[in-house]
Order: C-alpha cells, then structure tokens, then sequence
C-alpha cells in the first residue's frame, strides 16, 4: 500500500463515522453468471463487508441474500474492530472516527450503534420481520445471525484494525501479557459474544455463535507507512508473530472446549515490499488459515500531479513511469508482491516461506483516477494531472468512483484500454484516467493466482458492488464456480447442536442409496453429522469436526467441518 493511503468515510448522512479503511470503497462490471459457490482448492472467496455500509449507502446485510452475494462467497469479514487507547484490549464505543489528517482519529472510536443498537424494519430485514425493542441484540449482527441461518456454510469473521483503527496494535503486541489480554478480550467479545450493554442492548453471551472467527487488519508492523500518529516499533515484527500465535493458541483451545469447533484466523497483509520486510513471512503461515494480500492501492491521487499509473498492476512493465518507493525494493507490483511472499526477496531483507496455498489475491471494488490528463499517445496512462478524479456522490472523496458513477466508462469499447505489459485495464474519457478491475483484468489476475498455486480471493469491499454484483459474478466464473444453493433454515436455529442424529430419516430417500467405503457409511445430504462421525464422499473418507448439516465434504475447505481423512 502507498504510505499516505487515504481513508475514504461513507458515513456522511450520520454522526457517526464507523471505523476505518483497509482499502477503499468502489464497484464493478462485466457480466457472468448468477451462481453460487462453496471453496475448493485454490478457490476460497473472502469478501468485507463494512460497518458504515448500513448509512448513506444503505446497502445493508439483507443486500447480501437479495443480491445473490451471500451464496457466492465462504468468508465475510466484518470491518472494523478497534483497540482501546488504554485498556488495550478489544472494546465497543459509539464515537466518529475523526479524519485522515488526525493522527488521533481512532481513538476510542467505533460503532456499537450499527453492530448491535440499530433497528431494522421488516422490508430490510434478513429474514423479512421487523425488529422489536426487546430483542438481546439487533444491528449488524443480528443481521449477520440470520443470514448465516438462510446460509449454512457462509463463515464471518469479525476484522480488527483497518487504516483508521490500527494505532494501537504495536503496544498490545508489545509482552506476552499485553498479547494475552488482547486476545481474551477479543474471544470474549466477539466469540463468546459478551457485550457490554448499550441503548438497552447487549449482556452476556447475546452475540455468541455470530463470528466464526477473527481476522487481523494490522497497518502495518513496524512500518512508518500507516495511519499518521500510528505507533510502530522494531520489536514488531517479532511481536505480530507472537501475537498471531496467541491468537491461533487461544481460538483453538476455546473451539476444543466447545464442541471441537474450528474457528479462523485470517490476516490482510501489505503488497509492497517496504512493508512486508517488518514481517516474518517464513513463520506466520502456521498460524493463519489464510493471508489475504492487499494488491490494489499501490498507486492513486495521492501521487499528485503524476504520472498516472495503474493502482493495482499485475507486473511492473518497463513503461512504469513511477518511482521506487523506498531504497532497496522493486516497483508495486502484484507479482512482486507474490514473490516476496512465496519465494523470499533476501537483498531486501524478506525471508520468503509463506505457504502459498493460504495466500489469496486483493481484488478491489472500486477505481482510483486523476482529472485532468491529456489523452497523449496512450489515452492518458503515464500522463500528467491536475489533481485526483472528480469525487462523485457515493465515493465522496476526489480520486475514488464506484463503477455505477463512472457512466459506462468501463468495458466500454471506446473508452478502455489495456496495458499489455502490465496486464492491466484502465479507463480514460474527457481527461479523466481510471485504474481498477474488469473483466479481462480479473481473468489476467485469476489465471495467475492459478498458476502460483494461490489460495484464492479476497475482495474489498462489497459495499462498492453494483446491484448485479456483476464484479464478484466475474471472479467467481474466473474462478470456476460451483453452485449450493441456499437452505431454507428452520424458524429458530438450534443454540446448542444436538447431541445425536434425528431417529426419522429424510422423507424422501436417494431411489440408489450411495456407496460406501467398505465399513464407512457414505455422505446423505440432510442427515445430520456430529463431530466424531466419519462418512465416504467420492473416493475419500471424512470425518466431521463439528455438527453439520447439508455441507458436503470437500466443499468446505480446509477450515471447514469436514476433515480429509484419505481415499478409500
């Protein structure tokens, strides 16, 4: 990421400015299919959804299932948590955020409003029921409880830090008793789902069950280049292992004592190379179920004046007009970024070793411009400007659009262009230049992933899709889709998984009853599987983690219930 990455606020309708930013807010295009997918090896879909969606934009998780978006991923994560200025530990607070040029501006802030104090009517509800003032908790997560009930398989993850909230990460980093406190703040909040009560809602345990897991948005250890006024040490680099090791030690032994169950630990990490030599890549990746790299935002307005350049260029081309941007590493590039990670860059001392498997790509949804620059001989790339894009209604902020407030510029023939060299798109009319995602781009950067053996996707962030979510449609079709449709849940999802099997069998049986594996009894969709059991599913046996219904094994990935146990 660039070190003055500007945070981009979509609360402007309200007093309350939730959080801050990872990435920033955009759309996308392109037609695909209307499918639904589950992971598979490579294919993992990671999306964010972000607190401040529910304002202006009033895009809200009810969107999610309307919109088809739900089906199509395995992963939310929910932007974003904050570190306390003093207790240094995970806590809620109904405070605005403050501005980028505020080096307090995450202090104390958050948005305990929008997670669990605002109401939703029955036409923007989930499950299609207004909420009642006597309900433990509504907001967010409420919302988040009943899509998961209408989506089995979908997993959400609640996100610590962002661009804004990340401040103070390096002083609870710091000793092993500060990591430790962090974490169980955060389990307790989050997992176990004790929150404080605030505007008549909250207490013990009301949230528990929502969050699958936690993702760590930490910007950035040890590195000058986040938010002004974070703190950053040398020690950090050390420390933000040993804080993911505490936070993988203490997930898994409170999933153990509660069922076996298997919870996430997921992490956004820096695609430049002066931000990535503070981390140790060669041993984090035993403590992440997947590392989701930011690879956009390498280059936009805060470039000034030029020369214009692609935000999220796959490779660095020798038409790259931009500048190193710290001595002793290579120009931003995707490719750059995934060769540190995987293969080590030991001139600028990065050790490499991360497991590429767990690595998943950024795909960003939204664009970055300038305003402004003459066409010249390549429809303005590497051209001069006379400042950031003009700002549009939802992005609010020069240098960032949606796709649906760029008028048609993207994909359309007369107006986008391809940059060979960097196996990029950008978009060009009336003096403004874009960079961002269509669909020869995503096909570019999927192909790829692929071939570097990568874990997948993750996407940034979904408040920036189109109705059609014609963005995510297209990288999942890259991806190669395969579809599950949603469940129909039960009126009110079990709190506790029962303990047996029902005794009455699906009313209607498969007319050829599947196969087993010799003595393993094979996989039946809609019998109910609790942890310990091992069934047979296409040439492979498996055992359940934790109860489970309508999960086919191998569907789930390698965090999921179902646990390969080998062929047959």
């Amino acid at each position: 990421m660039h070190p003055r990455k500007p945070l981009i606020a979509a609360l402007l309708s309200t007093a309350l400015a939730a959080g801050a930013l990872a990435a920033t807010v955009g759309l996308g295009s392109a037609q695909a299919a209307d499918t639904t997918t589950t992971a598979a090896a490579g294919g993992v879909r990671i999306a964010y959804y972000d607190q401040w969606s529910v304002y202006g934009n009033a895009f809200f998780p009810k969107h999610l299932d309307t919109r088809g978006i739900a089906g199509q991923l395995d992963v939310i994560n929910y932007s974003f948590g904050n570190i306390h200025p003093t207790n240094l530990t995970c806590f809620m607070a109904n405070k605005a955020a403050g501005d980028d040029n505020n080096p307090n501006a995450g202090d104390g802030a958050g948005d305990s409003y929008a997670d669990y104090q605002k109401s939703f009517g029955a036409a923007d509800s989930v499950d299609g029921v207004a909420d009642t003032w006597n309900q433990p908790i509504v907001g967010v997560f409420n919302q988040f409880k009943e899509l998961k009930a209408k989506y089995p398989h979908l997993k959400i993850n609640i996100s610590l830090g962002g661009w804004t909230y990340s401040k103070y990460f390096s002083d609870a980093a710091k000793t092993d008793a500060s990591r430790k406190k962090l974490v169980s703040s955060c389990i307790d909040q989050y997992i176990k789902g004790n929150l404080p009560v605030e505007g008549g809602f909250g207490g013990a345990g009301t949230a528990a069950g929502i969050f699958d897991g936690i993702d760590i948005d930490w910007e950035y250890p040890g590195s000058s280049g986040g938010h002004l006024g974070n703190h950053y040490a040398p020690e950090d680099k050390q420390n933000f292992t040993l804080l993911l090791a505490e936070f993988r030690k203490q997930l898994d032994e409170y999933g153990a004592a509660n069922g076996g169950k298997k919870y996430l630990l997921t992490s956004a990490l820096p695609a430049g190379q002066d931000k990535i030599k503070y981390i140790e890549t060669d041993k984090i990746g035993q403590y992440l179920d997947y590392a989701n790299i930011m690879t956009y935002d390498m280059h936009g307005a805060w470039d000034g004046d030029g020369p214009t350049y692609h935000q999220s260029p796959l490779y660095s081309g020798s038409n790259d007009p931009t500048d190193v941007i710290a001595p002793g590493t290579e120009k931003y590039s995707i490719d750059n970024a995934i060769d540190s990670w995987i293969d080590g860059k030991p001139a600028y001392g990065i050790a490499g070793g991360f497991p590429a498997n767990k690595l998943t790509l950024g795909y960003e949804f939204y664009y970055r411009g300038w305003k402004g620059v003459p066409a010249g001989s390549a429809n303005g790339l590497a051209g001069t400007a006379t400042g950031g894009s003009n700002a549009r209604p939802l992005s609010q902020q020069a240098g960032i659009a949606h796709y649906k407030e760029l008028g048609g510029i993207v994909d359309n023939a007369s107006t986008t262009f391809w940059d060979d060299q960097a196996k990029s798109s950008y978009f060009y009319k009336d003096g403004e230049f874009f960079t961002g995602l269509n669909q020869r781009s995503i096909q570019a950067r999927v192909d790829y992933a692929k071939q570097r053996g990568l874990g997948g996707a993750m996407m940034y962030s979904l408040l920036g899709l189109d109705e059609n979510a014609t963005l995510l449609k297209q990288i999942n079709t890259a991806l190669g889709s395969t579809t599950t449709p949603p469940t129909t849940p039960p009126t009110t999802p079990p709190t506790t998984p029962p303990t047996t099997p029902p005794t009455t069998p699906p009313t209607t049986p498969p007319t050829t009853p599947p196969t087993g594996c010799g003595s393993v009894p094979a996989y039946v969709a809609g019998t109910v599987y609790t942890g310990g059991t091992v069934v047979s599913h296409n040439g492979r046996k498996w055992l359940a983690q934790w109860w489970t219904q309508n999960e086919a094994p191998g569907t789930t990935g390698e965090w999921g219930v179902w646990k390969d146990q080998g062929a047959c």
